[in-house]
């Protein structure tokens, strides 16, 4: 009898153990530190951004050494920028991504690039600055309207890009889409085709003033051709919600004399549905606690604020950054509330 009651007390015991290991497992991704109050993720996030010599890498490595330094472990990789970004989030190599609103809204949706293949694991977590989308010419070119275009040699992005995207829109609203000699470049190869003359215009989506065109403006000035309203409204009706006003100071590149009407989309950072709910929403508490450290990275994250945070969000927010959200008092719009279930 006494053997029986001692097996059975093993049993229970054992039994107790491997119960806690399960429980272990779960909660292990994140666990509350007890020195800063942060959140610690036993993986490492890594972080997609894009090229060296746009915007989105010098932010996002410098918020990756922020959020090493507040527990959580993460790393900053180039990439091919929205896109790709998007992609790397859909198949796990990527658990945070900075990308355009509107390559979001078509990820998550699967339109376009992403046709058939929608990725529904995107989560937003905030809103961070303009991305300006820039009709670039030679300043002592005789374009001096989107209709002027036509029958122009246009580089308009990458193939499959988001710049290519926007540019077919506009150039549509516009009605010179089918009337331009089309040319697949990227903006670095854009810009110096535009140098070389070689193309007559290059469409650029970036935050402006993008480096690529500050540099050959050294040596051949350009201007930014206007954007009319008749062509923003005409978007706007037809579905296209992220574009919004923008309007570019004359001394942005040399060789603009005027300010220049044009349009923008948003730069948002975005991570993986799968990230715990407090990691998320210590990410979002260490981006606004520590926008001065990105202000001092580049010009740019001026423009990240806790006012605009919402401004162009275009998917829904991760669990964790509307909590965040709900604590500030932020009204959260019902069509970018997580979703449930």
């Amino acid at each position: 009898m006494k053997r029986l009651t001692t097996l059975a007390l093993v049993a229970v015991l054992v039994l107790s153990m491997v119960v806690a290991g399960c429980i272990g497992g779960q909660s292990s991704t994140a666990t509350q530190t007890g020195t800063s109050g942060g959140t610690t993720y036993s993986g490492t996030i890594t972080i997609y951004t894009g090229g060296t010599s746009g915007v989105y890498y010098p932010l996002g490595s410098k918020y990756a050494e922020l959020l090493n330094k507040a527990g959580i472990k993460a790393k900053a990789v180039t990439s091919g920028a929205s896109v790709s970004n998007a992609k790397a989030i859909g198949d796990g190599n990527a658990q945070a991504a900075i990308m355009q609103n509107d390559v979001a809204y078509y990820a998550y949706h699967g339109l376009y690039m992403f046709e058939g293949k929608p990725i529904k694991n995107l989560r937003g977590v905030a809103a961070l600055y303009p991305e300006t989308v820039q009709f670039v010419v030679r300043a002592d070119s005789d374009i001096k309207s989107l209709q002027d275009l036509a029958g122009k040699k246009v580089a308009i992005g990458a193939p499959g890009s988001g710049t290519a995207v926007a540019a077919e829109q506009i150039l549509k609203a516009a009605g010179v889409w089918d009337k331009i000699q089309k040319v697949n470049q990227d903006f670095s190869q854009a810009a110096q085709a535009l140098k070389l003359g070689q193309i007559d215009a290059a469409v650029i989506v970036s935050g402006a003033p993008t480096p690529a065109i500050t540099q050959i403006a050294v040596t051949t000035p350009v201007r930014v051709i206007p954007i009319s309203d008749d062509v923003l409204n005409k978007l706007k009706s037809e579905g296209y919600i992220f574009y919004v006003r923008q309007v570019l100071p004359k001394d942005t590149y040399k060789g603009m004399t005027e300010d220049t009407p044009t349009l923008a989309v948003k730069a948002i950072l975005v991570v993986s549905a799968d990230l715990p709910d407090d990691v998320v929403y210590e990410m979002t508490k260490v981006l606004f606690d520590n926008v001065d450290a990105l202000r001092a990275v580049h010009q740019k994250a001026k423009y990240i604020s806790l006012d605009t945070a919402l401004d162009g969000m275009s998917i829904p927010l991760h669990p964790g950054a509307y909590k965040y959200y709900e604590e500030k008092g932020l009204n959260v719009p019902d069509n970018i509330k997580p979703p449930s279930g």
